[in-house]
Formats: C-alpha cells, sequence, structure tokens
C-alpha cells in the first residue's frame, strides 16, 4: 500500500485547494453561524421577551425536539433517490421563511411555533450535508475535519458578533441577524453540486432496522444522547448565567469564542490523534471529559480563569466527540442508509438528548438561584454516558 500514499496525499491537496472544498466549507461556514446565534443568545431574546426560566426552558425543549423529525423528514427520500442537494436547498430555504415569522410573534405560542417550524427544517439540513460531503471528498476524516472546521469559525463569529450587536442595538437585532444568516445559507447551497452516486452498487444485506438495534449502535446512541442532554445549562442558560455572575456582556462572546478556537485546533490536528486513538477511546474521554468541564463551570464558574479552562474542553466536548461519531456511523450504517443514520444520530442524540436536558435544565434553573445544582446534574449525566460507551465494541477504525 506504500506505493499509493503519495497518489493519496495528491489527492487531498487537490481538494483542500479546490473550488468544492471552499464550497462546502462556506456552507458549514454559515450553517453553523446559526448555531453560533442560537446557541448562546435565544435564551437572552427570550428573556428579554419577559419570559421565566421554566417558560424558557419548555421553549427550549420543543424547539430541540424538533430536530427528532426535522432530519428523519427527508432522510428516507435522500437514501432513495440520493439527491441530498435538492433537500439541503428545500430545508435551507423553509429555514428562512420559517424564522421570518419571528417578526411577528410575541407571545409564548407564536414564538414557539415560529421556532420550531425553523428548526424543523433547519435541521435538516445537516445529515443531507454530511453525507454529500463525506461523498464529495471519499471518506477522508482528514478532509472532512479540514471542511468542518470552518463550521467553527462561523460559530465564533457570530457568537461574538452577535453578542455586540444584541448589546448595542437590543435583543430584536437577534431576528434581523438571523434571517440574513439563512439567506447567506442557503446561498452558499446554490453554489454546491451534487456528487454523483450509483445507487445500484450500494444495494444493503441488513436492513436498517436492524442496524439501529444492533448492540453497538444502541451503547453508541444512548451515551451520546446522555452527553447532549448534559449540555441543557450551557446551551439554554450559559449567557444569562454568566450575566448573574456579573461578568461584563463581551463576556459571553469570548468564552464562547475560547470554546471554539479550541475545537478549531481538533479538527486541524484530529487526524495526528485518529492514528493513535480509536473511535472507543476518543468517545469515552469526550464525554467523561464533558462532565469535569460542567462541574467546574457550575462550582467554579465565579473565577474567570477556571471557566477559561472549562472552555478549552469543548475541544472534546464537540469537535473530537462529533468527529468520532461521524467515522462510527458512516462505518455502521450501508452506503444507502447514510441519510437514514445520520438522521437517526441528529435526530436521536441531539434532538432528544438535547430536549430532555434542555427542559431539565429550566425545571432546575429556578431564575438562577438552581444554576449550580444544574451544572451538577449535568456532570453526572455526563459522566454516565462515559460508563456506557465502555460498552462500544473496539474493532471500529477510522477512515484515514
Amino acid at each position: 500500500m506504500r506505493h499509493k500514499a503519495p497518489q493519496l496525499v495528491s489527492m487531498d491537496f487537490k481538494i483542500m485547494f479546490s473550488r468544492l472544498f471552499v464550497r462546502l466549507s462556506s456552507t458549514y461556514f454559515w450553517y453553523f453561524s446559526v448555531i453560533g446565534l442560537v446557541t448562546p443568545f435565544l435564551a437572552v431574546f427570550l428573556d428579554d421577551k419577559g419570559f421565566t426560566s421554566l417558560a424558557i426552558g419548555e421553549i427550549i425543549a420543543i424547539v430541540t425536539a424538533t430536530r427528532i423529525i426535522g432530519p428523519a423528514l427527508w432522510a428516507v427520500i435522500a437514501d432513495k433517490t440520493g439527491k441530498q442537494l435538492s433537500i439541503i436547498r428545500l430545508g435551507s430555504l423553509l429555514a428562512c421563511l420559517s424564522f421570518s415569522l419571528l417578526f411577528v410573534s410575541n407571545s409564548y405560542w407564536p414564538i414557539t411555533f415560529s421556532l420550531a417550524l425553523f428548526t424543523l427544517f433547519w435541521t435538516a439540513v445537516l445529515p443531507q450535508l454530511e453525507v454529500m460531503t463525506l461523498n464529495s471528498i471519499r471518506r477522508s476524516a482528514k478532509i472532512y475535519s479540514r471542511i468542518r472546521l470552518w463550521g467553527s469559525l462561523g460559530f465564533i463569529a457570530l457568537a461574538v458578533v452577535g453578542g455586540e450587536v444584541m448589546i448595542r442595538f437590543s435583543s430584536q437585532a437577534f431576528t434581523y441577524l438571523g434571517l440574513t444568516i439563512l439567506l447567506a445559507l442557503y446561498g452558499s447551497t446554490l453554489l454546491l453540486k451534487q456528487p454523483k452516486i450509483h445507487l445500484s452498487q450500494t444495494k444493503s444485506k441488513v436492513s436498517i432496522l436492524a442496524k439501529i438495534t444492533d448492540k453497538a449502535f444502541v451503547v453508541f446512541f444512548f451515551s451520546g444522547m446522555l452527553l447532549q442532554a448534559s449540555f441543557g445549562p450551557y446551551y439554554g442558560f450559559f449567557a444569562l448565567y454568566l450575566r448573574d455572575l456579573t461578568y461584563p456582556g463581551y463576556a459571553v462572546g469570548l468564552l464562547i469564542s475560547i470554546g471554539v478556537v479550541a475545537e478549531i485546533g481538533i479538527f486541524i490536528y484530529a487526524g495526528i490523534l485518529y492514528k493513535y486513538f480509536s473511535i472507543k477511546t476518543l468517545l469515552i474521554f469526550s464525554i467523561f471529559i464533558t462532565g469535569i468541564r460542567w462541574y467546574l463551570v457550575g462550582q467554579f464558574g465565579h473565577y474567570a480563569w477556571l471557566l477559561a479552562i472549562s472552555q478549552l474542553f469543548h475541544a472534546a466536548s464537540f469537535g473530537l466527540y462529533h468527529g468520532a461519531s461521524i467515522q462510527f456511523i458512516q462505518q455502521h450504517f450501508d452506503p444507502n442508509q447514510q441519510s437514514r443514520g445520520q438522521a437517526v444520530y441528529i435526530g436521536g442524540v441531539f434532538g432528544l438528548g438535547g430536549a430532555i436536558g434542555a427542559y431539565v435544565a429550566g425545571a432546575l434553573w429556578l431564575d438562577g438561584a438552581g444554576a449550580q445544582l444544574a451544572y451538577n446534574v449535568a456532570a453526572a449525566t455526563a459522566c454516565l454516558g462515559a460508563f456506557i460507551a465502555l460498552f462500544l465494541p473496539k474493532n471500529v477504525k477510522f477512515v484515514k
């Protein structure tokens, strides 16, 4: 195999300096820019609307739960037709239209409906984008990481800019920024091209149900779901938590930026870790270190330097975990099951896990009085997820 190495390196180099790389990277940039706005500042937007922490937790839980439906909505069609790009474009356009309803929504149910409808279509984009990207780059973990880091750059850009803009122009800027980003996302999808997939050569011998109910996937699913549930206090209330601890307004964007910079570092150098550690080892480490992270945030949030260190753990909590998870799914599911596999992962792990975490965090938060308890529960939840991940098989390896 050594004589093929120069050719493979040359192919990787060409992809990373091609129009394909730029177009895929820009789509990831705008997609995750939406997360960079919504994750830290949705709670601030809702708080300024006069909602209690319990109501905020309920709204975020309902909105997050739509991630269970959204990815699965188009997954079957994508796997049957192989036309992921058409679904990406339609999902992006409908997400724009749904988000724009926030301009005329002010009470609980209209806002909840607008956000839920937006999430329903927006989250349908990512599973198809992941499958299309991996098919375009020969499923190379190294190239995928380089493309995906642009998503992290988008996140950090909006986490910093969004906070400053909302401070200067009020929380209503949330809706203007969100719609602008979604329009940019839709525009970037118009530049993408659908990779050729010969569906006749990708017939599966094992049913999708058998793959989902396989012990390895069940362990992977529940460990990941617990990890995402542990993010409840962070995704829902981190900005409000810092405000209650009297941190300045720019601290939210700065601290979130530290986490995303660490995440970018992981995406750049993940290839080195992939050479020496198995998917199982990296998943266990990522989930366990997340438990330590939430304990530090809850117990020592008033120490800025410890909070900054805890944010560095985001490299493992999200970056390393997500990269290893994508590789697990690519190897576990057959080629014509990839969209459905991604839908189960994103819908179940992020959707169900995120919804449970948001609701529990909202119930425990008590307008800030239960912040420490909420983070302690999150820490215990992540540690339980790491324990379950110990039962993953050892024979899953990375695609170089």
